[in-house]
């Protein structure tokens, strides 16, 4: 039997006993495990709590539900730990790796762009357009994020645009620092340089652009911990 769920939270101790039993091994990538009763059964628990835990797992990646087959092992790495971490970076730190992540992009971009992906930035350049004071910036917050997106997108690199993804929570903590508050926040010029440096198929200038998007923030942060 497996460990038993406290009465507690039951959902996530469920969801952290089946967890052990992947990252222990005991059910490999791309195993099946055992079917709803008898998790409950093993876990102490009611088939609703397995029900719950499973969903939990599957949201993280863990797990994944093929219709007929069963529930089957998809990863062993469960990035919540690693999310966890992140939240204590301070603001600089995750200015400094967006930095990293979108100068990367956008060097790859320059080299690999069609007329199609410029016709694609450009109109979500212009659909970003300035803040609504009548919905808190959220829903800037998400054409902003769009365009920033689209340009790893168009690096054509999948491992970059799903990292970029994976931290989509901190890059839009990054765009709303900016809003009403003293970290200068990049107008319309400084986004239409990187399309621009981007269009010339200048990997380098590329790379300047995004520095350059990114210096008075980060030069900002940096004033304000010394």
């Amino acid at each position: 039997m497996l460990a038993q769920a406290p009465r507690t939270s039951l959902a996530d101790a469920a969801a952290d006993s089946i967890r052990a039993e992947i990252s222990g091994g005991r059910w490999a990538v791309g195993s099946r495990i055992p079917i709803e009763p008898q998790l409950a059964l093993l876990l102490g628990v009611s088939r609703g709590t397995v029900r719950e835990a499973v969903k939990t797992l599957v949201s993280r990646g863990l797990l994944e539900v093929r219709q007929g087959s069963g529930t089957y092992v998809r990863s062993g790495f469960d990035p919540s730990s690693s999310l966890q971490k992140m939240r204590r970076a301070s603001l600089r730190d995750q200015f400094e790796v967006r930095r990293a992540l979108e100068v990367e992009a956008a060097r790859l971009a320059a080299v690999r762009h069609t007329a199609k992906d410029l016709r694609r930035l450009n109109m979500l350049l212009d659909k970003r357009g300035v803040p609504d004071a009548d919905d808190n910036g959220a829903d800037f917050i998400e054409r902003d994020l769009a365009f920033h997106l689209a340009i790893v997108d168009v690096s054509g690199n999948l491992a970059l645009a799903e990292t970029c993804r994976f931290i989509t929570g901190y890059i839009k903590e990054t765009i709303a620092s900016s809003m009403g508050t003293a970290l200068p926040e990049p107008d319309e010029a400084a986004h239409r340089a990187v399309v621009e440096a981007i269009a010339s198929r200048d990997p380098d200038l590329a790379a300047a652009a995004v520095r350059a998007f990114m210096a008075p923030m980060i030069n900002a942060l940096a004033v304000g911990t010394a």
